[in-house]
């Protein structure tokens, strides 16, 4: 099955429905499939064609969903550009993904980089859509047809991109929907990007498989959300910790007239404390579903619906994910031990676009290795202990420190650069610089050039100078004996 396919339940069965909310303003389920055959249209007209791919960076708003559902239909491959990202991270996109073009606001444009790819400014594609009939044009596609690519950094190296199928989408949609009980009945409040997978491949495919409502939300605003919820009455809400640390600033009573209202609060894209889980039954009156997924893989793991949500676990596998947790020979561990994680089933990506030796690099014996650390209990629940990299999640954001440590390597008189992460109450987790520099050394200075080409989440919070690394014999840094970083 395909996308379109998939998401026909809707737009054929329920087309006279109310689908999604906006801005205040309401589409019916024929309305968005109204205007998504006529970007389609547009998108013919442009030059597209099936396999050519399609950059898009934008905040979250109707005409991405619609670009999106243009690009399914065509088997167009769509590739989110993170909206924070400046002209640093998007050039290597443009340069490995070779769009016939990218799609943003003229506000944005000055974060382009220069480049040989056309520009496309959505208030001109707009305008064009108008008037392009709604003629529906679904080009033959098979489910191992490419339908992304969303682009994922290692540890090492410039950022990779995942290719996910139309089959990946498809087989993560019913899973969710199954496991945790989606239905046209349900109303879902979507606040998370729609760049990122949790937002795009959870909430726009669920919402769309199921025909139930969605209020979509720019961005997430505690200081407005509570009021979001009031009005909307979702019952379904996606988010990450942050997001729930932020909510338990709400007053009592809010807190317990949204929990009344509300079936299922699930949480991704970082660890979730502990801490935050049962404060937050207490308060809201609801066990948080915790779940495991990745780029390459969408989701695999997560606590059951109906049965024990288990605080600082991720749960058991979802249906057809087969997991396997190994030591570094590749020897399964026994429960209660950890060990890496290893996936396979028909969730997982097809590779790294254009990069054939890293796509082999992240298998073993036909086995995904994801790189987390994990424990399993004897009953079955894995519990994740921390990255075999040393990846930073803040805010639900994935921060690689080796893309910081290269740009502050290129400043004026820096001679040796360290990026680790330091604990925050609310984003779980920050960058923090440790720096080897000469007499020139300007803290300041420095953050004044992460700002101007880096995103907003990687910037450290702070720049240490420092005047040596600790090191091993081989000269590996340690960055567990870097001295901790204490805010003041």
């Amino acid at each position: 099955m395909t996308l379109p396919e998939l998401f026909d339940l809707s737009f054929i069965g329920r087309r006279e429905q109310p689908g999604l909310v906006f801005e205040g303003a309401i589409r019916t389920f024929g309305d968005l499939d109204d205007s998504a055959s006529r970007m389609a249209n547009l998108l013919v007209d442009r030059g597209l064609k099936k396999g050519d791919r399609l950059c898009v960076y934008l905040a979250n708003c109707i005409e991405y969903i619609e670009l999106y559902l243009a690009a399914t239909r065509l088997g167009v491959i769509f590739v989110p550009v993170n909206a924070l990202y400046r002209d640093r991270e998007i050039r290597h996109i443009l340069e490995d993904s070779e769009p016939k073009a990218i799609i943003t606001t003229a506000a944005q444009t000055e974060f382009i980089p220069s480049s040989p790819t056309p520009v496309w400014l959505l208030t001109e594609l707009c305008d064009e859509a108008r008037l392009q009939p709604n003629t529906r044009r679904i080009d033959v596609l098979d489910g191992d047809t490419p339908a992304a690519i969303v682009y994922t950094s290692g540890t090492t190296g410039p950022a990779k991109g995942a290719v996910l199928t139309h089959h990946n989408f498809v087989v993560n949609a019913v899973n969710l929907l199954t496991c945790w009980q989606i239905t046209p009945a349900d109303k879902i409040l979507l606040a998370l990007p729609l760049f990122h997978v949790h937002g795009l491949g959870n909430g726009i495919h669920c919402w769309l498989a199921s025909g139930c409502r969605m209020r979509l939300e720019k961005r997430f605003e505690h200081n407005h959300a509570a009021q979001w919820m009031r009005e909307f009455e979702p019952t379904v809400f996606f988010g990450v910790p942050t997001m729930y640390v932020r909510m338990l600033e709400w007053p009592s009573e809010t807190a317990s007239v949204i929990g009344a209202k509300m079936r299922l609060f699930v949480s991704g894209s970082a660890p979730l404390p502990v801490q935050t889980l049962e404060d937050f039954r207490s308060k809201f009156g609801h066990t948080i579903l915790e779940r495991y997924g990745m780029s390459e893989t969408l989701m695999n793991l997560s606590n059951p619906y109906n049965g024990e949500r288990r605080p600082g676990s991720v749960g058991m596998p979802l249906p057809g994910v087969s997991v396997r947790n190994l030591d570094p020979d590749g020897n399964p561990v026994p429960d209660g031990e950890t060990g890496e994680l290893y996936l396979r089933g028909p969730n997982l990506f097809s590779g790294y676009w254009r990069q054939e030796e890293a796509t082999a690099a992240a298998h073993r014996d036909g086995w995904f290795r994801t790189g987390d650390i994990a424990v399993r209990s004897a009953d079955g629940y894995y519990t994740l202990q921390g990255r075999r990299s040393d990846l930073i999640i803040s805010g639900g954001f994935n921060i690689y420190p080796r893309e910081i440590e290269e740009f502050l390597s290129e400043q004026p008189g820096v001679a040796e650069v360290a990026v680790a992460s330091s604990p925050d109450p609310r984003r779980g987790e920050v960058p923090v610089a440790y720096i080897v520099a000469d007499d020139t050394f300007d803290a300041k200075a420095l953050e004044t050039a992460c700002r101007a080409h880096l995103a907003s989440f990687k910037i450290p919070r702070a720049f240490l100078r420092m005047d040596k690394l600790p090191r091993t014999a081989l000269g590996k840094i340690q960055k567990h004996l870097l001295p901790k970083w204490v805010p003041r």
